[in-house]
C-alpha cells in the first residue's frame, strides 16, 4: 500500500514538472516569436548595418535568410517550414502569391512612412492600391560593357550583341525571363508574349547568339566584369552599378528597342507570426534616411521620393539608373504568364543552355 502511495505521489510530481516545463517552453516560444522577425530576401540586397539599427531601435531580433530566385522563394513559403514575416518578391511573383492566397493584406495605419513613396510606383497593375505590397527597389535590364576591352565598341541596340567580333565575350544572367526577353525585345516583341511563333523566333535568334556567349552565370558575373575577365554582360542595373563602382571603365545602357523595368516589393506572407513586427520593419525601411542609406549600399534605385534628397546628386541624376519618363515609356513590367506559358519560357531557355 505504501509503495502504491509513493507511486501515485511520484506520478503527480512528475506530471506537475512536465506541465510546468511545457508552460515555460510555450511562454519562451511565444516571447521569441514576438521579439523577432524572420526576413526572406535576395542575396546582398540590404545594408547589414540597417538590420542592426532596427534591432537596437525596436528590440526586435532579425533572423535573415536569402534566396536566389523568385520561384525558390515561392516554393519555400508554400512548404511552410519557416514562418517568414517578410519576403521580397518581384512584381509578377506578387500576382502568383495573391492567386495562391499566400499574402497578408497590409495595415496601412501602421505604415506612416508610405507617404514618402513616389506615386509613380504605387497602384501598379500587379497589386492595385498596394493592398499586399510596398515598393522596395526598382531598376532595369540592360547591357554592361567595357569599351576599353572592345576597341571602343559601344552598344545602343540588343542586336549589337550578335556582332561576330564578340565571340566568347558575353555573360548572360541565369534567368529565363531576362534571356528570352532579350530575344523577344531584339525582334520588337513584347516581354510578356505568349505567342508561340514569337517565342519560337526569339529562341531561334538566341541559338544564333551562342558563339558569342562566354557563360550563363549568376551573381559571380559582377566580379568577372570588374576583374576584366569578361567584356559584356546582360545584367540588371544594380549589378551594373556595382561593376561601375569598382571598375570605372564599365558602362551601362538600356537598348533602344526597349527592355524590362522591374519592381521588387516588400510583402508579409500569410505564414507570418509577428505581424506587428513585420509592419514595424517595413515602416523602418520607408524612413527616407534609411531608404537613402540602403539605396547607396545596394546600388539599385529607390522608389522613396523623399530619400532622393539624401542621396548624392551624381547618383540620382544618372539617367542610366534613374531613367526619365520618356525612357520608361519603352520599358515593360513582367506580368504573371501562368504556369503553362512560364513553363514554355523555361523550356526554351533550358534548351538554349544545354545547346551552349
Amino acid at each position: 500500500m505504501k509503495n502504491l502511495w509513493y507511486s501515485i505521489v511520484s506520478i503527480v510530481i512528475i506530471s506537475s514538472i512536465l506541465i510546468f516545463m511545457t508552460y515555460q517552453l510555450n511562454t519562451k516560444n511565444h516571447h521569441s516569436t514576438k521579439s523577432s522577425i524572420t526576413i526572406f530576401n535576395w542575396g546582398e540586397y540590404i545594408d547589414p548595418a540597417l538590420l542592426k539599427q532596427f534591432e537596437q531601435q525596436t528590440g526586435i531580433q532579425v533572423i535573415y535568410e536569402t534566396f536566389d530566385a523568385n520561384e525558390s522563394m515561392l516554393t519555400k513559403i508554400e512548404q511552410g517550414g519557416t514562418t517568414y514575416d517578410i519576403a521580397i518578391p518581384s512584381e509578377y511573383m506578387i500576382e502568383v502569391m495573391q492567386e495562391k492566397s499566400l499574402l497578408q493584406p497590409l495595415q496601412k495605419d501602421l505604415l506612416s512612412n508610405i507617404k514618402h513613396i513616389d506615386p509613380y510606383f504605387l497602384n501598379l497593375p500587379f497589386d492595385p492600391h498596394n493592398q499586399y505590397s510596398i515598393p522596395y527597389f526598382w531598376g532595369t535590364v540592360g547591357i554592361a560593357y567595357n569599351p576599353t576591352l572592345l576597341d571602343g565598341q559601344t552598344f545602343t541596340s540588343w542586336d549589337h550583341l550578335w556582332d561576330p567580333s564578340l565571340r566568347n565575350e558575353i555573360l548572360l544572367v541565369d534567368s529565363a525571363r531576362e534571356v528570352m526577353g532579350m530575344g523577344l525585345n531584339s525582334l520588337h516583341y513584347s516581354l510578356n508574349s505568349i505567342d508561340h511563333q514569337e517565342l519560337e523566333a526569339a529562341a531561334h535568334k538566341l541559338y544564333q547568339l551562342k558563339p558569342n556567349v562566354k557563360a550563363v552565370i549568376g551573381d559571380e558575373g559582377v566580379q568577372l566584369m570588374i576583374q576584366n575577365e569578361a567584356s559584356v554582360a546582360l545584367t540588371w542595373s544594380g549589378q551594373a552599378a556595382q561593376m561601375m563602382d569598382e571598375n570605372d571603365e564599365i558602362e551601362y545602357v538600356i537598348p533602344e528597342e526597349g527592355s524590362n523595368i522591374w519592381f521588387d516589393n516588400i510583402v508579409i506572407p500569410t505564414t507570418a507570426s509577428n505581424i506587428e513586427g513585420a509592419h514595424a520593419f517595413i515602416n523602418f525601411l520607408l524612413d527616407p534616411k534609411v531608404a537613402a542609406q540602403n539605396a547607396e549600399y545596394v546600388g539599385y534605385a529607390t522608389p522613396n521620393l523623399t530619400a532622393l534628397q539624401y542621396i548624392e546628386d551624381e547618383i540620382v541624376s544618372d539617367e542610366r539608373f534613374y531613367p526619365k519618363e520618356t525612357v520608361r515609356q519603352r520599358l515593360e513590367v513582367y506580368r504573371n504568364l501562368g504556369l503553362q506559358h512560364l513553363g514554355l519560357y523555361n523550356e526554351y531557355f533550358l534548351a538554349f543552355k544545354m545547346a551552349k
